[in-house]
């Protein structure tokens, strides 16, 4: 049975309804069933469709300009920290900050602003916590791509609740030396795979990351050694070691540019890329983004991450983050957000949108 939500409630409320309703990534039918419910009972004014676990309303009012709202309804495994507790002005538990503060948001918006001055599709998705290719924004990209269209994306994660722009791309290389096997007690006649990577490790050592800053956002640039493997006993000299490093690059740079780059900072060593994902420029001159700028009274700050902003600048049109909750504390088990957080959020996503 779908759980009842009072979506023109306090938002504070309802993020705590929301919290006490488990949904970790795979297992979101009971709160996709509860968001479906109370959308088709208290916002008749909206077109509410479902995909799978994910759920999509939309106005469809004729306004020349349309907002998309996104957030994700699946969290990462509960760690001791369900249900939902709370202190003074605070509420602490599992998908409080990553990102039910952020749904909660969205659904009151959804129920109480029956006639936004901009269209607005509001999609409430599922697996985002997991493989990208279980991602509910891909399965809806594919199934119903045209209620993923609009003239700015808006992603609810955490930011502080502050504009967050665009996002960082990322890339996983592996870094791959081969030598000779031969038994450790005659070393001298193998040749070591694992001592072969300390040039690479120096390289990494020795980096110094860029700054960029676009449309007044500054994004720091990264570079580090996740993983090192290699040897296949304790008595034998290794022929084969494989060093993994994570990329974090602005996104002045495509895909095909953070790969030259690499290629060039480990010049002489096999590199395979062996994952990927675009960034996202800011777009804060797009009229809707200039807007929601506005309404936030604040300087908007680069996104020093990967979120799902990319999917919708890859479909051509300009994404910010803006959420509530500190999005270091993401999957920690001292996920908390601060009520003020989930109350400035509603009022300002309701002043732009109204």
């Amino acid at each position: 049975m779908p759980v009842e939500l009072d979506l023109a409630g306090d938002p504070v409320e309802l993020t705590a309804a929301l919290v006490d309703i488990p949904s970790v990534s795979g297992d979101e039918a009971l709160i996709a069933d509860s968001v479906e419910a109370a959308l088709r009972t208290q916002a008749p004014h909206l077109e509410v469709a479902r995909s799978g676990n994910a759920v999509l309303a939309r106005t469809t009012l004729g306004r020349p300009s349309r907002v998309v709202m996104a957030g994700h309804l699946d969290t990462v495994p509960v760690n001791d920290n369900l249900p939902l507790r709370r202190t003074d002005g605070v509420l602490h538990g599992l998908g409080t900050v990553d990102m039910k503060g952020g749904d909660a948001v969205m659904l009151h918006l959804a129920a109480t602003l029956p006639a936004p001055g901009h269209d607005v599709t509001f999609v409430f998705y599922d697996c985002e916590e997991i493989e990208a290719d279980r991602n509910g924004l891909g399965r809806i990209e594919r199934d119903l791509p045209d209620w993923l269209a609009g003239d700015l994306a808006v992603v609810c994660e955490p930011s502080n609740a502050v504009v967050e722009a665009g996002c960082q791309g990322t890339m996983r290389i592996a870094v791959r030396t081969t030598g000779r096997r031969a038994h450790t007690a005659r070393g001298w006649m193998g040749e070591n795979a694992i001592h072969a990577l300390s040039g690479a490790l120096a390289t990494l050592a020795a980096y110094e990351a860029r700054t960029v800053d676009i449309d007044g956002c500054r994004y720091r640039e990264g570079l580090q050694a996740v993983r090192i493997g290699g040897g296949v006993s304790g008595n034998v000299v290794p022929d084969e070691a494989v060093l993994t490093v994570n990329h974090r690059f602005a996104p002045d740079r495509g895909p095909a540019e953070a790969e030259a780059h690499l290629r060039e900072v480990f010049a002489g060593y096999d590199v395979t890329v062996t994952d990927m994902a675009p960034g996202a420029l800011p777009g804060l001159s797009a009229p809707a983004a200039a807007e929601l700028v506005a309404a936030a009274g604040g300087d908007p700050v680069a996104k020093l991450g990967w979120t799902d902003v990319a999917r919708f600048a890859a479909l051509g049109m300009p994404a910010v983050n803006f959420g509530p909750g500190d999005p270091t504390l993401a999957h920690t088990q001292q996920e908390h957000v601060p009520v003020a957080d989930i109350t400035r959020c509603a009022a300002v996503l309701s002043t732009f949108l109204s």
